[in-house]
């Protein structure tokens, strides 16, 4: 079985109920193995394939996640369109937990990962000055509205390397220049780029980062989390029967073109 859309999430967004379940694959890939077993299988009669990016039981950390070995697999299934659902801190008032930000750019401010497919004799300098897919991002911002889910169409989300959380002088610097903040976006969105992939990102906001200075309980931050959840799967099931078969209002399936590869 073949998929269009692949979505790279956590347990919490994978429903048996909503998601019918086709078969299980482990694409080879030369960069080690990807984080599980791809699912493969149909969500509201859209071919999907879902992949858990930190592995069965959260095993893997944001820093030992094979991001390209993921991408890879994913691609080597059919994936033209991703889509990353993920939790993040928020860095502005305005981003409330409970909201979903459409990201449009990132700061990548990790240090120690593998951050492209092109090592060399090829040496490729893709284009990520618009990372995100745009029209991927309209059609998901056009569904939370009708679904009445809080949503930010834009935000600059800073990726950390993790698994340490921030001190408060770096959440007052990162608060200086973007709005959302967490540790899995990159190199994953430029990844997906340089397989011209459409990416997009449903960055949930769980609670604010320290420099607010709110005082936050776990189980507070576990309800939002699961009310988060709700409203992913809610938007993945208005969505993707709406993602056309087609790329055409977007130029992701020619990035390597534009990078002159």
């Amino acid at each position: 079985m073949k998929a269009r859309i692949g979505i790279i999430g956590g347990t919490g967004v994978y429903d048996p109920d909503m998601f019918e379940l086709k078969e299980t694959v482990r694409p080879h890939t030369p960069y080690g193995p990807a984080s599980d077993e791809i699912q493969l299988g149909e969500l509201n009669g859209v071919p999907v394939a879902f992949l858990p990016r930190h592995g069965r039981g959260h095993a893997i950390p944001p820093h030992m996640i094979n991001y390209r070995a993921n991408i890879y697999a994913l691609r080597q299934v059919g994936v033209e369109r991703v889509v990353s659902p993920c939790a993040v801190g928020s860095l502005q008032e305005e981003y409330k937990p409970g909201e979903i930000v459409l990201v449009d750019q990132f700061i990548d401010l990790t240090k120690g990962r593998r951050y492209t497919f092109f090592d060399g004799p090829r040496t490729v300098h893709i284009s990520t000055a618009d990372p995100f897919c745009p029209e991927m991002n309209a059609l998901f911002a056009k569904e939370a509205k009708r679904a009445k889910i809080p949503v930010h169409a834009g935000g600059t989300y800073v990726c950390i390397e993790g698994p340490r959380f921030s001190t408060r002088a770096e959440s007052r610097m990162f608060k200086a220049f973007a709005d959302v903040i967490g540790m899995t976006l990159a190199p994953e969105c430029a990844l997906a780029r340089e397989m011209e992939m459409c990416y997009t990102s449903l960055a949930t906001i769980t609670d604010y980062d320290v420099w607010a200075e709110h005082p936050v309980d776990t189980a507070t931050v576990l309800r939002i989390m699961a009310e988060n959840a709700d409203r992913v799967r809610t938007l993945l099931s208005r969505t993707l029967p709406k993602i056309p078969e087609e790329r055409k209002k977007c130029s992701c399936g020619s990035a390597l073109a534009d990078a002159g590869a």
